[in-house]
């Protein structure tokens, strides 16, 4: 065996010494290159997968946490700023137990725990500020909840209950959050924000909410502050989100008649932003309806004149005395009164409106095509369209002017040549890749060939110095076994046959290993003449 393994090392030995030293160069740098491959392979299947144990832990707990695992020899690394450790992923729940068993982590991040550890002793004013941090660590938790915020910051002013009266101090709270790099808060999450810290604290309005980012922006409008430069920018806000929307909806029906890049609109808007309220009371009557009660009174006097007056009559003067011209005449003195009531039923109609705000004032429009591409279009009927589409009123002021006229496309062909020439030089830069790939490829088989020729020259050289001197040591044995004649003789020949063998071998390795200096001596032996 250690004859064998030796020959293997010597043959291994001599074929690297026939290489020439391109070939030697190539058999090193691939030879270290697959010893690197594999001790790559070996540190990435022996290296564990690691995951976190804990995250956002604080100083204090993740150096206990970290003292606990040297102390246990479980491997770990550091992450996320030191607030986050990570251990191999398969002992993960083991540690985790293991170190929940010695109270690991200790400290908390406030919420609801805080009330855990309260005595009988606890007083009131201590209660109700453990009770108010509890409160900002929760709402705190449930912010950082929201996708893109990455830490909250919340601060609540609970004031106390006045007894004996009615009106009471608002509560209020401020919200400071740090959104993850690379994303902002948008409206509808500023609002979720608000409403939801809003909805947790018993009496908070929402406008008594501010939001602030870390930058120190006010993502909220301060309610104190109307008409001031946070109502402004949202008001400015919602018209240019109004005008995009109209000018979008108009520029796709004109993209869609004249193709794209041949109009361009412009809208402008007055958007009236007050809110009105109106009350309203109208009454009425309907026919034909009975009444809601009735009733009618008659009253009928008759008699002769002057009775029961003793012929007394006239009028009654300034001073009680009568006139003698209006005595009583004898006429009759009858008396006949009628009089009627009806309650009829009323309708009352009471009615109250609200105007909610963002209502159109007026709306101007305008529109300019390409010459060129609306040759065979009217512009009359493109403002006739544009008109029906929006709901132009001429009598809230609104107008719309549609015009044709030459377009100017030097930067668009500018663009278009560009683009042509980036296009050209990767095209280029893609056959320049694919021609040196085929050219290296080339090479490299080429290199192949002419190594695999060549070795099967020498082999083929190899084998026939190896046969040529094989039959000439078969020659010589023939030849001395004719000559021996004693059986003594023959005894001996028998004992070198062994030196022979090993002699055939190293001719055999001598060949292999030198073919080219063997094939010249075998080319001198022919040569040379026999005795």
């Amino acid at each position: 065996m250690q004859q064998r393994l030796t020959r293997y090392l010597t043959r291994a030995r001599d074929t690297f010494g026939g290489f020439t030293a391109g070939q030697k160069a190539v058999a090193v740098i691939g030879t270290a290159a697959l010893l690197i491959a594999v001790f790559m392979v070996f540190r990435w299947v022996s290296t564990p997968s690691y995951a976190p144990l804990y995250s956002n832990l604080s100083g204090t707990d993740a150096s206990a946490v970290i003292e606990e695992l040297d102390s246990q020899g479980v491997p770990y690394e550091i992450a996320g700023g030191g607030g986050t450790i990570m251990v191999p992923r398969s002992e993960v729940y083991g540690t985790r137990i293991t170190l929940s068993g010695k109270g690991l982590p200790a400290s908390t991040d406030g919420g609801y725990s805080l009330l855990d550890k309260q005595s009988l002793s606890t007083s009131e004013s201590q209660e109700q500020t453990n009770f108010k941090r509890a409160m900002e660590g929760e709402l705190a938790k449930t912010v950082e909840a929201i996708h893109g915020v990455d830490t909250a910051v919340v601060h609540l002013a609970i004031p106390e209950k006045q007894v004996f009266t009615d009106e009471q101090d608002p509560p209020t709270a401020s919200v400071l959050v740090d959104t993850e790099p690379g994303t902002s808060l948008d409206e509808e999450q500023v609002q979720a924000i608000v409403h939801l810290i809003a909805s947790s604290i018993d009496g908070l309005d929402p406008k008594h909410v501010t939001l602030t980012d870390a930058s120190g922006k006010l993502l909220t409008l301060d309610p104190t502050a109307d008409g001031g430069a946070g109502a402004a920018s949202t008001r400015a806000k919602q018209v240019a989100a109004f005008q995009d929307t109209m000018r979008a909806d108009i520029q796709a029906v004109l993209d869609r008649v004249l193709g794209p890049g041949n109009s361009t609109v412009t809208v402008t808007a007055d958007l009236d932003f007050d809110k009105a309220v109106t009350d309203s009371r109208t009454y009425g009557a309907k026919e034909n309806i009975p009444p809601l009660s009735e009733s009618s009174t008659n009253e009928t006097y008759a008699g002769p004149a002057g009775a029961g007056t003793n012929g007394a009559g006239g009028v009654v003067g300034p001073d009680g005395q009568m006139d003698p011209g209006t005595a009583g005449t004898g006429g009759d003195s009858s008396y006949k009164n009628t009089s009627r009531t009806r309650d009829n039923a009323v309708d009352e109609t009471v009615e109250h409106r609200e105007k909610a705000p963002g209502s159109i004032n007026s709306l101007h429009i305008g529109a300019v095509l390409d010459a060129t591409a609306a040759a065979a279009v009217q512009p009359q009927v493109v403002k006739d369209l544009i008109s029906s589409a929006v709901g132009i009123k001429a009598d809230r002021g609104d107008t719309i002017d549609v015009s044709t006229m030459a377009f100017d496309r030097s930067s668009e062909k500018a663009a278009a040549a560009e683009l042509k020439a980036a296009k050209a030089a990767d095209a280029a830069a893609r056959r320049n890749d694919l021609l040196r790939n085929i050219g290296i490829a080339g090479g490299i088989a080429l290199m192949v060939l002419l190594a695999w020729l060549q070795g099967r020259r020498r082999a083929k050289v190899r084998d026939e110095a190896r046969a040529y001197v094989v039959e000439q040591l078969r020659t010589d044995a023939a030849s001395r076994t004719a000559q021996l004649e004693a059986p003594a003789l023959a005894a001996l020949e028998s004992s070198e046959t062994d030196e022979d063998e090993s002699m055939r071998e190293e001719l055999i390795a001598l060949v292999d290993r030198q073919p080219d200096d063997v094939a010249a001596l075998l080319r001198g032996w022919l040569v040379e003449p026999r005795p």
